[in-house]
């Protein structure tokens, strides 16, 4: 390990210190690592209080977890634990974990401290020589949800990588592409992250890095960034980390872009390392929390999770409200202005294939035609690699206003929970097409979505296509029917 000195935040010891390898074997844990977060003794009754049981009709709901990118369900359909959205509800009997005891062990003997799988653990290899064991006890007071992308039993939402794109590509889901070929070269760590949800009101949800594995242990190995605490306490962070970002203000009454942080393995908030996996932490931010809130986004380094909270989804319309937009839609008879031919959104089941009544949109101006194979710029560039570069750029030029841009099907955003009100469709994303409200265009548009090491652009929340254009959408201009 290199001994050169680097600069850290006051009152953290490095690893491998004097400071760190001299304190005593075991140490009893009062305060938990999140200070915020307090647990009281419940006695030694270890029945949960089970408010919501039997006799109110419907469990508490914590909140809801949707996945950016898929428009509804995932390119596969929705199986299990593998899923685009999962709710959150109050468990039957609380599963939560708080710290207990910390134990200074070597580290050749770890396995042997870990060989108890009832008990919940965190091991910090601090060196070849020193390891830092802090066991976790149950907690009657919280529930825990786990996130990642195993398949075994402990994870509760199975994520896999979300195939966004950076080019025009409208209206297919993301997140093709097959299971087998995305897991092997998944960035998204097997056990993600935890969300511990508070048994009472006000239900309270936060967020920590990395999940308990098979042997209910967190395992931070030598190369991994982590560090002891001022109080004696261990934390340190992921290899490719949980970032967070929670709006800057209410997120359905005015939706603007909060400042994306790193979520350490105790809760804590940190400005972003200088990339992804570097090995120096960025500097503690006291003043914000893990809590989340209505419109937080997780991003898990190749999935960007929302979290909405049960308020938040009363402003979101549902998919019988969704369907009867699409119905008002196609009610109004909108026509192609050069066709004079009837267009119809098509049903909200069907993805991917194009009908042939369904409206198309020049995505520059927002005049919105029916299907037609003319109008192309031809590509006056040399051809692509191989020779493979079609025959024109894809270009159209908008037979009302002469405007030239890309041309693309409109499709609608199914997934109400991406919604920020339950306003009419009257905008698209560009250059995707995916329909929404105004307001939901607008407040996504601003947001800057992690991609990459150290990249951040605005994407469509439908389907994960980079946006582009000033603004990132365009309001719709429907011609009414001539009779």
């Amino acid at each position: 390990m290199s001994s050169e000195p680097q600069l850290w935040p006051v009152g953290m010891v490095l690893e491998g210190s004097s400071e760190a390898l001299c304190p005593p074997p075991s140490l009893e844990l009062r305060p938990s690592c999140n200070k915020s977060q307090p647990s009281p003794p419940l006695g030694s009754s270890s029945q949960p209080h089970d408010g919501v049981f039997p006799e109110d009709k419907e469990p508490v709901k914590y909140g809801e977890l949707i996945v950016l990118g898929h428009n509804g369900s995932l390119a596969n359909g929705d199986k299990g634990r593998r899923r685009s959205r999962l709710a959150l509800y109050k468990r039957p009997k609380a599963n939560g974990v708080k710290p207990d005891v910390i134990h200074n062990v070597s580290t050749p003997l770890v396995s042997k401290a870990l060989s108890n799988k009832s008990q919940h653990s965190i091991s910090y290899t601090l060196s070849r020589s020193h390891s830092v064991i802090v066991e976790y006890t149950h907690d009657t007071n919280t529930d825990m949800f786990q996130i990642g992308r195993s398949t075994e039993s402990m994870i509760d939402f199975v994520v896999t990588d979300t195939a966004g794109s950076s080019s025009g590509q409208g209206g297919g889901s993301a997140g093709e592409g097959g299971g087998g070929g995305q897991s092997a070269q998944s960035t998204i760590s097997r056990y993600a992250c935890r969300i511990m949800c508070e048994r009472s009101a006000p239900y309270t949800a936060r967020i920590y890095a990395a999940g308990f594995d098979s042997s209910k242990n967190i395992f931070l190995g030598e190369r991994a960034a982590k560090w002891r605490t001022s109080d004696g306490l261990m934390d340190g962070l992921t290899t490719n980390g949980v970032l967070v970002m929670h709006p800057a203000g209410e997120f359905v009454s005015e939706p603007a872009p909060g400042v994306w942080r790193e979520i350490s393995v105790c809760g804590n908030v940190f400005a972003l390392r200088e990339t992804r996996s570097a090995q120096q932490r960025g500097k503690l931010v006291e003043n914000e929390s893990n809590t989340l809130q209505d419109g937080s986004l997780i991003d898990l380094c190749g999935a960007t999770l929302l979290w909405r909270t049960p308020s938040g989804l009363r402003h979101t319309p549902t998919l019988k409200q969704l369907e009867s937009l699409r119905q008002e839609l196609n009610a109004a008879r909108p026509q192609c202005p050069v066709g004079f031919n009837t267009l119809a959104f098509p049903s909200l089941a069907q993805r991917e294939i194009v009908d042939k009544k369904q409206p198309w949109v020049y995505v520059n101006c927002g005049h919105v035609h029916g299907y037609h194979n003319w109008g192309y710029r031809k590509e006056k560039g040399p051809a692509g690699p191989g020779g493979t570069a079609p025959a024109s750029t894809g270009e159209r030029e908008c037979p009302m206003c002469r405007r030239v841009g890309p041309y693309v099907p409109l499709w609608l955003g199914c997934e109400g929970g991406l919604y920020l009100d339950a306003g009419p469709p009257t905008h698209a994303f560009c250059p995707c097409g995916h329909v929404c409200s105004e307001k939901t265009v607008v407040g996504w548009s601003q947001i800057p979505l992690p991609h990459g090491t150290h990249a951040f652009h605005a994407a469509c929340p439908f389907c994960g296509t980079w946006l582009t254009g000033e603004q990132g959408h365009i309001k719709l201009i429907f011609q009414g029917p001539v009779d």
